[in-house]
């Protein structure tokens, strides 16, 4: 599968799984025959916000059980949204599925809103689906870099560090969520939110590549608040054929509470 996909395509599938990871609503009415994929339960395993920041990511054993609680196996077809164009956690949960080295996954274009005006129909009731045995994986297989990596990384000039946070939070003017304001030392911001048009479609191919021209995503740290809207930006990366880029799940959320160089 394409990375994104449109509503005509993908209520034209045959057989898929659709996930809906919106962080509020999905109990009072979702699209019809989506699981609710929760950032907070299914998509990171909250501890120290010091030790992995505020999302960190589930042990790779929990989050194949609940791909397989999804009734997801490596043929299954998943079709994820959100109703922010996949920035609040669609493309996280895209990546996660990536990163267990499942290709079969699209975050859908234009999100939840653009479902509702094709005449998709909603739902109150949570589907009820087939379980099946944890997913076949045995590692990550996406580029991860952890806090001493960023650390490194910061001294060496073939490494871009790219915070994706609206530049009142990367330039340190607001900080609603962690105790200390400002960005990693060193790091360019390219908000998540310019990947996307006004209607919350993904800009062209073309637009992508030229908004990421200047990265060598193998050498490219891809940051925002927790390692989120990161996502968004690594998926955008994709959709522009350049993939490669590594995401750093702690994000600012981990570094500010470390003490280490930071920017306001």
């Amino acid at each position: 599968m394409k990375p994104i996909i449109t509503v005509e395509e993908a209520r034209a599938l045959a057989d898929m799984r659709l996930l809906d990871a919106r962080q509020d609503g999905y109990r009072e009415g979702h699209l019809e025959g989506a699981l609710h994929a929760d950032l907070e339960v299914d998509l990171s395993t909250p501890t120290d916000p010091a030790l992995g920041g505020r999302h960190p990511l589930p042990s790779l054993e929990a989050w194949t059980a609940t791909v397989g609680k999804w009734g997801i196996d490596p043929d299954t077809r998943v079709v994820i949204y959100d109703d922010r164009g996949g920035v609040l956690a669609a493309a996280r949960a895209w990546w996660m599925f990536r990163a267990i080295g499942h290709e079969n996954v699209a975050v859908l274009e234009g999100g939840m809103q653009a479902a509702l005006d094709a005449g998709w129909p909603t739902s109150m009731t949570v589907p009820q689906v087939p379980t099946k045995p944890h997913y076949p994986a045995d590692n990550w297989v996406m580029p991860i870099i952890d806090a001493q990596g960023v650390h490194a990384a910061r001294g060496d000039d073939a490494w871009t560090i790219v915070d994706v946070r609206a530049p009142e939070r990367y330039e340190g003017k607001v900080e609603p969520y962690d105790p200390v304001a400002g960005h990693i030392a060193g790091a360019i911001n390219l908000p998540c939110a310019d990947n996307l048009n006004a209607d919350g479609s993904f800009k062209s191919i073309d637009e992508l590549r030229a908004v990421f021209a200047k990265l060598d995503p193998e050498h490219t740290v891809v940051s925002c608040g927790s390692g989120v809207t990161a996502c968004h930006t690594l998926l955008a990366m994709d959709i522009a054929g350049l993939s490669g880029a590594s995401l750093y799940v702690g994000s600012w959320s981990e570094w500010c509470r470390k003490g280490w160089p930071g920017e306001p």
